[in-house]
């Protein structure tokens, strides 16, 4: 969870790019939040974001809000539908939590504390997740070894392992995570890479410990998901709400 804040410091108004989760935004502040796609699409409010494919522009005025980025074996009940809906796009929270959304927004706005803003976000997420529909169990496990093994494990060893054919494990990987497993270890495996580059580890250093055939697969990787070189990835602001690239930064608070 992060909070984003617009005020005295200025108006936020940062890139966001391809991350291996779903995010959801609860604005409650003045003015409304604002996400502009690279295709011209533009949604305002409450927003539930899927797994992307380009970099979204993020801004507003007097704005107060929680980013909230959800496994995408936990968000298939959280939301109520498979993230595969979201795929490639942006969408209001109202379409996909009716009143919840709603709801949730009045209860931040009341709220007199970011503890207790975070309390409230979280109740809401463990209610509606245990009510949701799971995914299958080998689909979480296959998920859960993508993102241990940072994006390197071989998709057809771990079809292998959950019992699945290959064409099965696509399908029911893809109408429950979102992506097919090969795209979701290659966000997994830049993910990583973009960090340990954030964190001031050499691009040689990191092709090799990421995976990559050489420095220009990563190079070709990192311009694909953020329209930036390595070089210049790590001052990106929207690198970490996790306290790596937010450290001493203004602009959010992270928990």
């Amino acid at each position: 969870m992060a909070v984003f804040r617009g005020g005295f410091a200025g108006p936020v108004d940062v890139r966001v790019v391809p991350h291996p989760s779903v995010t959801l935004v609860l604005e409650f502040g003045n003015g409304p939040l604002v996400v502009d796609a690279a295709t011209g699409l533009q949604q305002r409010g409450n927003l539930a974001a899927g797994f992307l494919h380009g970099a979204l522009r993020v801004r507003g005025e007097n704005i107060e809000c929680l980013q909230v980025r959800l496994s995408p074996v936990i968000a298939y009940a959280v939301l109520g539908a498979s993230p595969s809906e979201l795929d490639h796009t942006v969408v209001a929270l109202d379409d996909v939590w009716g009143q919840d959304a709603a709801r949730i927004r009045q209860r931040l706005g009341d709220a007199t504390s970011w503890q207790e803003r975070f309390a409230l976000v979280e109740a809401l997420l463990a209610r509606r997740a245990a009510v949701g529909t799971s995914v299958d169990p080998e689909t979480a496990r296959v998920w859960n070894q993508i993102v241990v093994s940072r994006g390197q494990a071989r998709i057809e060893d771990l079809a292998a392992e959950v019992g699945w054919s290959r064409k099965r494990l696509w399908s029911r990987f893809r109408s429950q995570i979102g992506l097919p497993p090969k795209r979701a270890a290659r966000l997994v495996r830049f993910d990583h890479a973009a960090h340990r580059l954030a964190a001031g580890h050499s691009v040689a250093e990191v092709a090799a410990e990421s995976g990559y055939v050489d420095q220009s697969h990563l190079h070709r990787d990192v311009l694909a998901f953020t329209a930036v070189t390595p070089a210049t990835v790590v001052g990106q602001p929207w690198l970490a709400v996790d306290g790596i690239a937010w450290a001493g930064n203004s602009v959010a608070n992270s928990a």
